[in-house]
């Protein structure tokens, strides 16, 4: 399948060989094709798309390559966040799932949606959530925001029942909600590295 992948996106691979790079020994013993690999964020001259493996605990994480053939699913974190997966997920009572719901409720004038273990949880059903897990979560923000709205979005975000970050996704990176908007600046995170900035949308040294 033609795959313009995203950092945080889940690929499913078309077989149980390891993405390339990977050699670490709990990979062969946990990963196989019934689960997805997540974007990271890299750049490779070769067109592979950058990876990570999750595995059972939080210190196992493996980073690799794959060719954009291999790839046979996807799904987004914003396919993560609509109210029919939240509401069908058997963890919902747990917090984190709750605190989505709520964000879910409001109308917001952008795509969002749910990151790291919990996005990773509602994927594959995979046991990696507790009742004291984070939500983390990213807004699509191809073009500059209203920061009032984004503020609006931070102070709902900051009273929900469980400790939750928001990434602010751009053309040029990734940066923090929360740090942008108190500081007027922060690092915004690119695939070559960390750069501070004051607009998210234009990289500055």
């Amino acid at each position: 399948m033609t795959v313009t992948p995203r950092a945080h996106d889940l690929l499913w691979l078309d077989s149980n060989t390891p993405p390339q790079g990977i050699t670490d020994p709990w990979v062969a013993e946990y990963w196989h094709c019934g689960l997805p690999v997540v974007v990271r964020r890299d750049t490779d001259p070769q067109g592979r798309i950058p990876v990570g493996i999750r595995g059972a605990t939080r210190a196992q994480r493996a980073a690799g390559w794959v060719a954009p053939r291999r790839v046979v699913r996807v799904v987004t974190p914003e396919q993560l966040s609509r109210p029919a997966v939240l509401a069908s997920s058997p963890y919902g009572q747990m917090a984190p799932l709750r605190a989505a719901r709520q964000l879910a409720e409001r109308p917001w004038p952008w795509q969002w949606g749910i990151t790291g273990s919990v996005g990773y949880a509602l994927a594959t059903g995979a046991g990696v959530l507790h009742g004291d897990s984070d939500l983390d979560l990213t807004i699509r923000a191809p073009l500059p925001l209203s920061r009032a709205l984004l503020e609006t979005w931070q102070r709902l975000v900051s009273g929900l029942s469980c400790r939750a970050d928001t990434q602010l996704e751009t053309p040029a990176g990734a940066i923090a909600l929360n740090e942008w908007l108190r500081d007027g600046r922060g690092l915004l995170k690119t695939c070559r590295g960390p750069r501070l900035v004051r607009s998210p949308w234009h990289v500055e040294e």
